[in-house]
């Protein structure tokens, strides 16, 4: 294999956040979410770095992550369709912001029924295709 060919993905890693947040609340949400990933799909993740001084670094995905923006319909609307696909997913919801603790995060999103998440982020991972489908309205985060 020629390692300077470019790598391709059948793959996609994405993040959609609502249009009306906060710059330091995309930021947060998006760390929050695709934290998320790298716990349950171990094959995000590539190999661990090292410098020059064999100092060691954490390893991170092992693809880009794109970050979509939409409106509070659009994010409904690519809930429901990763929902119906059945692709990994981690949710941000409005409640999210008022909690301090994991554990109170997990209680807020716990009382609400899934039609009734106020979301404000949402992160897939699965085949290119299925993912662009889930994002179909959702436009590149600029």
């Amino acid at each position: 294999m020629n390692d300077a060919a470019p790598l391709r993905f059948d793959t996609k890693i994405a993040v959609l956040l609502r249009d009306d947040l906060e710059t330091w609340q995309r930021l947060n949400v998006t760390a929050f979410l695709v934290s998320g990933l790298g716990t349950r799909l171990p094959e995000v993740i590539g190999e661990p770095y090292e410098d020059a001084d064999a100092v060691e670094y954490l390893p991170m995905f092992r693809q880009p992550v794109l970050v979509f923006e939409g409106t509070k319909e659009t994010l409904v609307t690519a809930h429901t369709r990763a929902l119906a696909r059945a692709l990994p997913r981690a949710v941000f919801t409005s409640d999210l912001f008022a909690t301090g603790n994991d554990r109170d995060n997990r209680a807020a999103v716990r009382a609400v029924p899934t039609a009734g998440l106020d979301l404000v982020g949402l992160a897939v991972y699965g085949p290119k295709n299925a993912v662009d489908k889930v994002l179909k309205g959702a436009r590149m985060h600029g």
